[in-house]
């Protein structure tokens, strides 16, 4: 096991949901420092303890993402968590829409993945952490652009584990199912608050499992499609036609 204690971590956003709960988590589980960012800091809650240094990020903007990388040389734990998640379907939105949410699902991460990739390798052991979704292994028409994205952000997740594999860094993606987060406002599902699924994931990662799936909702749904994918597929239609 591979333990959080006394490591420094990074966590984008921070501000709420499970961001916000993953840098309690981080503090719990005896982090030296924690960088908790966001793109409005007078958003960023006060977690009431010096370890954590909040920091001013958005990751659609590389040119920020390369100063705080100069800033930060010393993680060793890179927790990608910013992420957007709007109500749309394929063929009724507008492409800009699905451009901003492939900007900050997709491209923001993966700028992340590349610009510390070579911190994380002076600073091996080191892990990447990516929260990604149960949507990854099958699209959610109802989440359409969000589910396009997840599935990008899934498979570059892949890639990227293999690649630095032999380097001392570990990668590992996390795909929940529906989190009581702001994100999920409104939804009628019984859904699991963010403080204990942020507890699950960092267990789950000190215990090396490179594959998490922290809840029953997303289990159920992986459990579906490792039977039959179509399994899956039939449970969104029904979701999707509201049957």
């Amino acid at each position: 096991m591979q333990t959080l204690k006394s490591k420094v971590i990074l966590i984008t956003g921070a501000n709420r949901g499970i961001g916000k709960s993953l840098v309690k988590s981080s503090l719990e589980k005896g982090a030296k420092k924690i960088y908790a960012t966001c793109r409005d800091l007078s958003k960023m809650p006060n977690f009431g303890d010096e370890r954590v240094v909040s920091l001013e990020l958005d990751i659609t903007n590389n040119e920020q993402i390369l100063k705080i990388a100069e800033k930060t040389t010393d993680v060793e734990v890179l927790i990608n968590n910013a992420g957007v998640l709007s109500p749309g379907n394929v063929l009724e939105s507008d492409i800009n829409a699905f451009e901003n949410d492939m900007d900050i699902n997709y491209y923001g991460t993966l700028n992340m993945m590349k610009a510390f990739a070579p911190i994380l390798e002076r600073n091996a052991p080191s892990k990447i952490v990516n929260i990604v979704s149960i949507v990854a292994y099958s699209p959610l028409p109802l989440i359409a652009r969000y589910s396009a994205s997840k599935a990008a952000l899934y498979s570059v997740t892949l890639s990227v584990r293999t690649e630095l594999a032999k380097k001392g860094v570990t990668l590992h993606a996390v795909n929940p199912g529906a989190i009581d987060t702001d994100m999920n406002k409104g939804s009628e599902w019984e859904m699991p608050a963010p403080d204990e699924i942020a507890t699950i994931i960092l267990n789950r990662v000190e215990a090396e499992e490179l594959d998490i799936v922290p809840d029953e909702m997303g289990l159920g749904m992986l459990n579906a499609w490792k039977e039959d994918p179509s399994k899956l597929a039939e449970m969104f239609y029904g979701l999707f036609h509201g049957e």
